[in-house]
């Protein structure tokens, strides 16, 4: 195994083209994380240090812009915006046919003009959660009160940041290798890795010792578990009208049982802390109705297991929803007939599309549950044990599971391409 693993480096670095997409994404993260350190004028240290401790809604929003937020740096919103234009775009391709035409069946062209949209709003939504921020961290005295040229000077560097996250994660992706907007959230989390394990390790008393180290098996665990259903496929079997001589053996269909991967907890997770990063910066405007949503909202995320229920049917909705969009039925189906291919037993053509559509279903619920129930266990154990420092832990670890298997996948593929 060990044999194994330096021979595909080797490919890896003998590689010309992969070794580039390598080192473009090693250099990528490095300029995001060198953006991340940089913090904007004006902000009070202590302060900032006394509104961060103990903030779950602050600690979960550090995972989306990958530890800039908890220094106010330059890219203090992270990717934040871009998720949630992608969102809104990915909502108006099931509520209008042309905008799932222009994504689904349009090829390259309409691809490129989607994400040229999403883009487009992302803008206007960096704006509103800079201005709403920054009014929040002023309020709090986190920012020393500032001249109006001054605040939209910062509005206009965290607007600026988030933007250039999102080119970066878009070259990533095209330059590099894996999903860019992920890898930079996965380092983020990495990165804040060492100073977690630092201040358990200081923080740590006799009496915590067993909670901590229960905790470490049960992530332990939840990793393992993470991997094996990840890599979990149902292989649906495929037969041809035509079959080749001299070709042996069984052709099977794969289809993963996480067909949307790290995507729905990166969208339940977005969409659960969108009003409140709305409300929480309006409220700094004195509108009594705003203020009475804000508290509203607080009470309710302030609720963990009301908070854990609206996680897990999230995560539930956005699997079958990005599965529905990323993996067509139809589409599977009109390619195998047209490569004169079948499924035993099965007619092709709509009934192929509708046996397919049932297969996908069926092993997509148990994934969606499975994904759900693995996103919640830290709110359970933060209910069992008031560990707030857990909840942070448990859902930054399974992004970062779910970004590193995509990755290691994707390298494989590329040295497996390389090797034929």
């Amino acid at each position: 195994m060990l044999g194994e693993f330096f021979r595909k480096l080797k490919i890896i670095f003998a590689d010309e083209a992969l070794r580039n997409r390598i080192l473009f994404l090693v250099g990528a993260i490095a300029l995001f994380r060198f953006l991340a350190a940089i913090p904007i004028p004006g902000v009070n240290k202590i302060a900032l240090d006394q509104f961060f401790a103990g903030n779950q809604f602050l600690g979960l929003l550090n995972i989306f812009s990958g530890g800039g937020f908890s220094n106010i740096s330059l890219v203090l919103l992270g990717v934040g915006p871009y998720i949630t234009a992608s969102i809104f775009m990915q909502l108006m391709t099931v509520i209008f046919p042309k905008v799932k035409a222009m994504y689904q069946e349009e090829g390259e062209a309409g691809r490129t003009q989607f994400i040229s949209i999403s883009r487009m709003i992302t803008i206007p939504i960096a704006i509103l959660q800079g201005v709403a921020f920054l009014s929040l961290l002023e309020t709090q005295g986190i920012l020393v009160t500032l001249t109006p040229f001054a605040f939209a000077l910062n509005v206009f560097l965290v607007a600026a940041g988030s933007m250039l996250l999102m080119w970066i994660g878009e070259l990533i992706t095209e330059f590099g290798i894996g999903n860019g907007v992920s890898l930079l959230i996965f380092s983020g989390i990495i990165a804040a890795v060492p100073a977690g394990i630092s201040q358990l390790l200081f923080t740590a008393t006799a009496a915590s010792i067993p909670t901590y180290l229960a905790f470490t098996v049960a992530a332990l665990l939840v990793t393992w578990a993470v991997v094996v259903v990840s890599e979990s496929e149902r292989s649906v079997p495929i037969a041809y009208a035509r079959q080749v001589r001299g070709q042996g053996g069984n052709t099977y269909l794969p289809i993963r049982l996480l067909q949307a991967g790290v995507i729905p907890l990166i969208f339940a997770l977005s969409l659960l802390l969108l009003p409140q990063m709305i409300l929480a910066g309006l409220s700094a405007a004195g509108i009594s109705w705003v203020t009475t949503a804000s508290a509203w909202y607080a009470a309710f995320a302030a609720n963990l297991w009301a908070y854990a229920a609206a996680y897990f049917l999230l995560v539930v909705m956005f699997t079958f929803f990005y599965t529905g969009i990323t993996f067509e039925p139809k589409r599977v189906a009109d390619n195998l007939q047209k490569s004169g291919a079948f499924i035993p037993g099965v007619r092709p053509g709509r009934e192929t599309e509708n046996y397919i559509a049932s297969v996908v279903n069926r092993i997509t619920l148990p994934g969606a549950v499975f994904l759900g129930l693995v996103a919640v266990i830290p709110f359970i154990i933060q209910g069992i044990t008031g560990i707030t420092a857990l909840l942070i832990g448990g859902t930054a670890l399974l992004i970062a599971v779910q970004v590193l298997i995509d990755l290691i996948r994707k390298i494989e593929a590329q040295v497996t391409l390389r090797e034929y």
